[in-house]
């Protein structure tokens, strides 16, 4: 009994991870709304580009990331919590992706382009979305942070 059941949770865990998808996912959908909305012109996937990032702004020089938390492994998020099932594999699976992640940052501020990282957790406020793109603009990508609804790291502006 135990081990039917233990098999029908790892099926249908299959079967979730199998929909998930790289790119044109609803958050990142729901930023480039906000900024074409806001007369942001911008570039999807350059593949040339470290990283691919998500949203390519070549006036600004600016790239932005949108995370899954889960994926990327938020910080502090209860979205980013870690499968009870195979957690070895999932701890090296994100630890590899955040590794991934800032060596493309560190790879794109050597090339001159600004990085901003949305996270999936903070882009319910819409305003708070194209504060931080505007910001990180506005900045020039100093070591700026853009805070949604006033809380530390929620979408971090990470600087060249």
């Amino acid at each position: 009994m135990r081990i039917g059941y233990a098999l029908k949770l790892m099926i249908s865990r299959s079967e979730n991870m199998r929909r998930v998808r790289g790119k044109d996912t609803g958050p990142e959908l729901r930023v480039r709304r906000v900024l074409h909305r806001a007369g942001y012109r911008f570039r999807l996937h350059r593949r040339d580009l470290p990283g691919c990032p998500d949203i390519v702004l070549p006036k600004y020089r600016l790239a932005v990331f949108v995370n899954g938390c889960f994926w990327h492994g938020h910080d502090g998020c209860k979205r980013a919590a870690l499968p009870h099932t195979r957690h070895d594999f999932w701890a090296a699976k994100i630890a590899g992706n955040k590794a991934r992640d800032r060596a493309a940052i560190e790879a794109l501020g050597a090339l001159g382009w600004h990085v901003v990282t949305l996270w999936q957790c903070r882009l319910k406020d819409e305003p708070s979305i194209l504060d931080s793109v505007a910001g990180a603009i506005r900045n020039g990508g100093c070591d700026a942070e853009a805070h949604a609804g006033g809380q530390s790291g929620d979408i971090a502006a990470q600087a060249d």
